[in-house]
Order: C-alpha cells, then structure tokens, then sequence
C-alpha cells in the first residue's frame, strides 16, 4: 500500500519563501483589521465616517501598499506549496492525488470555521474550494499553466475595466456607502448577542462572496496559483544565484506595474472604473513584487538579518492568520471588548504593529521547542493521514 508521504524537514525550507509567507501574513492584517473593525470595506462610507486627514491618507496608503496585495501573494505562494508538495510526492512515488485531495478537504474545514463564526472575511475556505482547480494543471506543460494565468487575469478585468469606462457617468456614487447594511453590521457587531454576530457574518460572507463576485474572486486567486506552480517547477525561487537575472528582469517589470496600476490612478482622482485593473493587475504585479524584493533581499547581509524574523511567522502562517481573526474577534466585537466602529484607520496600523510585533516572538519562542505552528500540525496530521511528531527531538549529549 503506497504511503502517504511527509512534510519537509527543517533544513529543506527555503527560508526567503517563509519571510514572503510572513509579510503577507502582515500585508493581510493590516486590511483585515479595518475591516474587522467597520462595514465601510463591504458597503462603503468611509470617507465620511472617518473624515479628517490622516485618517483617509492611511486608508490611501493601504489601498496603494496593501490592498490586493497580500491575499494574492499568498495565493502565488499557495500554488508555489502545492506544486512542491506535488513534486515531491511524485518523486517519492507516493498517492499524489490522496494527499492532495485531504489537504484541501482540511483547509476547507479550516475555512468554513472560520468563515461563518469567526471572520467572513476568511481566504481559507477560498483558497480550498479554488484549489481543486489545480488538479486540471498538474500535469499540463509550463506553457499552458502560463497561458491560463495570463488569460485569466487579464481579459476578464480588461473587459470589465472598458464596461466600466463606457458606464462611467452612470454608475452611482458608492463612496456615500449603504446606510441601511452599515447601520445592522454596526448594530448586530457592536451591541449583539453571539446569533447576532454568527448571523451578520453569513450576511456579510454572501454579500462578498455571492454570485458573480465568487467569479471574479477565481480569476483574481486562480491565475496567481498558477504563476506559483510555474514558478515552483521553473526552479527560480529554488536557485537564486543561478537564475538572478532573470528575477531582476522581473523585479523591474512588476515594480513598474505596480507604480503605474496602484499609484497612477491616485494622480487620475482614483476613478471607480479603473478598481478592477487597480485590482487585477495592480495588486497582482505588486503581490511579484514583493516576493522578489524579498527573495533577492535575502542575498544580502543585511537584508536576511531584516527579514529573518518575518519567517518565524511565516513558518506559522495558518496558526498566526487565525489568531489574528481571534484577537480582533475579542477586540471589535460585542463578544469581547466591543470597540466596533471606533478603531480609527491610523490607530488600527499601530495596533496592527504591535500584534504582528508578538506574533513574531510568539513565534520564534514556539520553534525553538516545536516543528510546526498548531495548527500546520493539525493540517499536516490530517493531510498525510497519521500524527506527525510535534516536538523537536532533543540531541543526546552522550
């Protein structure tokens, strides 16, 4: 009977993708603290409740820096993992196909937990669901795995960035918000029960992710697991002495797209009609980026002392994203401390800060005595269908 295989060891990480792993962990905090915090994210209204200066230049800096980012840097990365972990699988002629259909079974049951009682805001059960398209790829040529990502990614928010130009004069105001859905979500989060709260979720998870939104929400995550198998079997993030030129290059084209897509509408007024390409496009190049920055930072002295600590939490990525949900669970809503609605956007980035701060020694004390976060334990058990040993094996001193 074939066995279903093992997790990496320690000394098989490539600790650049861990400090990658780390900052998106970072990059999705600080826009899903805000949106822990208030309705505006979802319905809109933000520039009127939170109105004096520095509230809505922070708002713009994380729209620039962290908006639609993170959560596809860490799509390329959960494609990056799943070709790795196929790879190796494959090489240890293990059941491929088993192990990977119960990682994403598990991370589906991660999600709809924290889906619909912790954080509609949730990536995971996402991320599950859309996983499962990556079984059409595995064994397509690299041509294709680019093609269907570039495709993906651009001809549906090219056309929807022209309709939206055509309609422009006609489509209403959405900065003024929907006074009714932000009025409930402030009522139902603030000041209700633990129903009410379950129950504003699920309205909340429907409203962002039903229908056509769901769609869309594919064509933004499919492509970049794509990009991240690619890049996985390219080997360009595996040897980076070898194929530095060739991360440079790309470095260059994305920074470039990442100024022109994120920071170039912000110089045209931010005009509605260009969020899908801000989106799509922008946040896309800068999710590369980001990564690239990373990797080719951790070719420098400095730049790996910088970084390194990222890694801790990137090592823990899962355990540290469900914490986070869990600290502002108890923090904004009426379960716990209840300051829903009153975090302004400038002291949400220092709270952010300062928990991402923890999180990182948190982290760094968990792996001096541990091998996995809890909850990649849990995952990794689940997913190769036998405990994996927790603890580090002491050395003898003998």
């Amino acid at each position: 009977m074939a066995k279903a295989g093992s997790p990496l060891n320690e000394n098989q990480r490539l600790i650049w993708i861990d400090a990658a792993r780390g900052l998106a962990i970072l990059g999705i905090f600080m826009v899903n603290a805000p949106a822990f915090n208030a309705p505006f994210f979802l319905y809109g209204g933000a520039g009127d409740f939170w109105n004096n200066k520095l509230d809505h230049a922070v708002q713009a800096g994380i729209d620039i820096f962290f908006q639609a980012s993170f959560y596809t840097l860490f799509s390329f990365l959960f494609g990056f993992g799943m070709q790795v972990m196929y790879d190796r699988l494959q090489e240890k002629k293990r059941n491929t196909v088993h192990v990977l259909i119960r990682r994403l079974l598990v991370l589906i049951c991660f999600g709809i937990i924290h889906a619909f009682m912790i954080w509609h805001g949730d990536i995971l059960l996402t991320y599950g669901i859309i996983g499962f398209c990556l079984f059409c790829f595995y064994r397509r040529q690299n041509g294709t795995l680019l093609g269907w990502s570039f495709g993906l990614l651009l001809i549906p928010a090219g056309l929807l960035t022209m309709l939206s130009y055509a309609v422009r004069n006609f489509i209403p105001d959405i900065t003024a918000g929907d006074s009714q859905r932000i009025s409930e979500a402030m009522a139902n989060y603030g000041d209700g029960t633990l129903l009410d709260i379950w129950r504003q979720n699920l309205v909340d998870w429907l409203y962002a992710n039903g229908g056509i939104a769901y769609l869309f929400l594919t064509f933004s995550l499919l492509p970049m697991f794509l990009l991240g198998m690619y890049t996985s079997r390219k080997k360009w993030l595996h040897d980076i002495d070898r194929f530095r030129p060739v991360l440079i290059r790309v470095w260059f084209i994305t920074g470039i797209l990442f100024v022109l897509m994120k920071v170039g509408p912000y110089a045209m007024g931010n005009p509605f009609w260009l969020n899908e390409a801000k989106r799509a496009i922008g946040g896309s190049a800068s999710a590369l980026f980001y990564v690239l920055s990373v990797t080719l930072a951790f070719r420098t002295k400095h730049g790996k002392k910088l970084l390194t600590p990222l890694a801790y939490v990137g090592r823990m990525s899962l355990t540290n994203y469900l914490a986070q949900s869990l600290i502002c669970f108890f923090l904004f809503y009426s379960a716990g401390l209840g300051l829903y609605g009153s975090v302004r956007p400038s002291y949400s980035v220092v709270l952010v800060l300062i928990i991402f701060s923890l999180q990182i020694c948190a982290s760094r004390w968990w792996l001096n005595y541990f091998r996995f976060g809890p909850a990649e334990w849990l995952w990794r058990s689940l997913t190769y269908g036998e405990k994996q040993q927790l603890r580090k094996r002491v050395r003898s001193m003998d």
